[in-house]
């Protein structure tokens, strides 16, 4: 799994009849700082995340192993939205603190 940034959605109107009823998102990795360290790419929501949220992505062949994805074309799904994140005890992102 990988800490990610929801930067968007992604709209198509044309897409793979396994793929209806997906929301798809943009996101980007993230280090445990919450600092961008990787490329942005789409991923199937299953957990109802927004724009700006930290959320937890798999990838890969995990990535069709929820209720929403199993057996669809999907390479990365959002598995969880981050409350917090904290590193050597310091917490590095706290959801809704400024």
């Amino acid at each position: 799994m990988v800490l990610a940034r929801v930067d968007g959605t992604v709209v198509a109107t044309r897409k793979a009849d396994r793929l209806e009823g997906l929301k798809l998102l943009l996101v980007r990795v993230l280090d445990p700082k919450g600092k961008p360290t990787g490329p942005s790419f789409v991923a199937a929501d299953a957990v109802g995340a927004g724009p700006g949220e930290v959320v937890l992505c798999a990838q890969g062949s995990s990535s069709r192993l929820t209720p929403l994805t199993e057996n669809r074309p999907v390479d990365a799904v959002i598995v969880g939205i981050v409350d917090e994140v904290e590193v050597e005890g310091a917490v590095t992102y706290a959801k809704g603190a400024a």
